[in-house]
């Protein structure tokens, strides 16, 4: 399949033709320097030409039938759009309803949104019949925790201009963090990163279980970190002040904001090679630019190994975190205290590029693994468009699955058991469940948290060799528990909790989770599906009450198991299912792997309606 990208910025179009599946370039051009009068054409054979004036749309126009041509065609065209609000999720085909949502959130995208649109356009009229597909920066982040994407603001007035957290550079984290687990040889799902998308803007992310879980980016890419023209964070004080004592209002406050500031406001140049050569020399404007630039990374970066409790690896990317050796020598030093330890020779060595696209500059005996990744967004794109153009074709109904809702339960071993109903006693089985071999037994207990308790909580059989506490969010705050999102089995670092039965009281130093949305299926299913075990997808659930999509939803693979999508009760009220229903597997690009045990026997056993 051949692919062709097409990359917006705010003054620039870049056009990839692509195989997704090998990643090589078949044919590359770009626009430059767009709405000046030093606007140029950058042609596949090298050739350039003057587009003195030119806006984003005739840029396209010109340049995409040149690029095609080179590649010899195209299969399908992605477009990377910055902001896709709560609406995208994920990458979509692009129609004139699409396009006119796209273009609705140019208030909250302004350097990027409008000009995308305006791209899109145009190339829909140059390749008609062929499949466009828009891969938002956002939909990364479309899971990201409540307690990460909500801002402290009344309730009414955020639901209401859906002001949250959404995050951007989602497509160069992922691309890098993959990228990185690959080269650490270890799944996604089993690590901590930090990933730092370093350039023009810039963006830092914490992924855990192969998803982000905090990013400093907000509701709009003006938040965070400083950036080549962009302020970052602000006090929002200082904003009011500014609106109060100035006289150039919202939109010229905006202009300021985004266009103004960052190190170009620091020292007059957005360029960071330019600034480090000044530093050298002795500008002062130049350091302090260059000092706050690095300040701001280094606190987010000992705020996110807090939010992670700790860091497997941090990762570099972007064409700063790529290309300047000195901006990554100031950012860790001092950090040894973390475990982040630079080999000063690697990283002065450190080059990446598609050829060699990973370079280690940690030091040998550093806790912290410290990666420099040649981020590739173009072919991030070019997979995840490929990936939904080949599922388009397959029938919804061999799709469907069956859903089943999770109540609060207990697994315990076979020593808990006899601690809390008496020495040699057994679980006694009072039904199966829809898993192969996994009961609701007639036993049950009491959890006792700090700050409350739960009476009748169903056992679920057979033993295990670890207790396991599957609680949801609601029980949580009722028990004063903060169990985190896992998949069963992974207990490391989780909460315990108090058990009570008839026979005794049982202290669990850890074992509380609320379970990760899952499915199970059996091989067969999977490959029907086109999905792997412990892959990340997306689910549909059409219901009378309220149709949801559920993200990151692990898939858990094993003969022993039967099709089927396990929610908890606050995820089944969310979506108003009142009993067995149906889900649909969505077509996605997106594909992670999780952390948790591969063994069929760790696998949540727990199905049916008994909420």
């Amino acid at each position: 399949m051949r692919v062709l990208v097409v990359n917006c910025g705010s003054t620039t179009v870049r056009a990839d033709v692509i195989e997704p599946e090998t990643g090589r370039r078949l044919a590359s051009g770009r626009a430059e320097r767009l709405g000046s009068e030093g606007a140029e054409l950058r042609l596949p054979d090298g050739a350039r030409q003057p587009l003195a004036g030119a806006g984003h749309g005739a840029a396209t126009a010109r340049l995409l039938p040149e690029v095609v041509a080179a590649a010899e065609g195209v299969d399908a065209v992605g477009h990377r759009v910055v902001h896709g609000g709560e609406r995208f999720a994920a990458p979509t085909r692009i129609d004139e309803a699409v396009l006119a949502g796209i273009e609705s959130l140019a208030s909250l995208a302004p350097l990027h949104n409008p000009v995308q649109a305006r791209a899109i356009r145009a190339a829909l009229e140059l390749l008609p019949r062929v499949a466009h597909v828009a891969v938002f920066d956002t939909a990364f982040y479309a899971a990201l925790p409540p307690r990460a994407a909500t801002y402290a603001l009344p309730r009414e007035l955020a639901l209401r201009h859906g002001i949250r957290r959404y995050g951007f550079h989602g497509t160069s984290h992922a691309f890098v963090a993959e990228r990185a687990a690959a080269h650490l040889d270890r799944p996604l799902g089993a690590l901590r990163l930090i990933t730092c998308h370093l350039g023009g803007g810039a963006s830092v992310t914490a992924i855990r279980d192969g998803r982000p879980v905090e990013t400093s980016m907000g509701m709009t890419p003006l938040e965070g970190l400083v950036m080549a023209t962009r302020s970052g964070d602000v006090d929002p004080g200082a904003l009011l002040h500014l609106l109060r004592t100035e006289d150039f209002g919202a939109a010229g406050l905006g202009e300021v904001l985004n266009r103004r500031s960052g190190l170009l406001g620091l020292a007059g140049s957005a360029d960071m090679r330019d600034l480090e050569a000044r530093a050298a020399e002795g500008d002062e404007a130049a350091r302090l630019a260059i000092e706050v630039f690095c300040h701001r990374l280094r606190k987010y970066l000992g705020a996110y190994t807090a939010v992670l409790s700790g860091v497997d690896a941090l990762v570099f990317a972007g064409g700063i975190g790529q290309g300047s050796a000195g901006i990554r020598h100031r950012v860790v030093t001092g950090l040894d205290f973390l475990g982040i330890r630079i080999d000063e020779e690697r990283n002065r060595g450190a080059r990446v590029c598609a050829a060699q696209p990973v370079a280690e500059i940690s030091h040998p005996e550093a806790g912290v693994r410290i990666l420099v990744v040649h981020s590739d967004e173009a072919l991030a794109v070019a997979r995840a468009v490929a990936a939904l153009v080949r599922q388009a074709d397959r029938q919804t109904e061999d799709r469907a699955i069956p859903v089943a809702v999770s109540a609060r339960h207990v697994h315990l071993s076979a020593e808990a058991v006899e601690r809390l109903f008496g020495p040699g006693h057994a679980l006694t089985p009072e039904r199966p469940l829809s898993q192969p071999g996994q009961f609701a037994a007639r036993e049950r207990v009491v959890l006792v948290g700090p700050r409350g308790r739960i009476e009748g909580v169903r056992v679920v059989g057979p033993t295990r060799e670890r207790c396991q506490v599957e609680i949801t969010r609601t029980d949580g705050f009722r028990l004063g528990v903060d169990a985190p999102v896992r998949c069963s089995g992974d207990l490391a670092g989780t909460p315990g909790i108090v058990l009570e039965g008839p026979a005794g009281r049982l202290v669990l130093s850890e074992g509380v989770i609320c379970a990760k949305r899952h499915i199970h299926m059996t091989p067969s299913d999977a490959e029907r599906l086109g999905v792997r075990h412990r892959d990340l997808v997306q689910v549909a659930l059409d219901t009378e009450g309220r149709d949801l999509v559920f993200g990151d939803v692990v898939v858990r693979v094993s003969p022993d198991y039967a099709l089927e999508l396990h929610l908890d009760t606050d995820e089944a009220n969310a979506a108003e299912l009142r009993g067995p229903g149906d889900a649909v597997l969505l077509p996605t690009g997106r594909r992670a792997r999780v952390r948790g045990p591969s063994a069929p026997e760790t696998g949540s056993g727990w199905g049916g309606p008994d909420r």
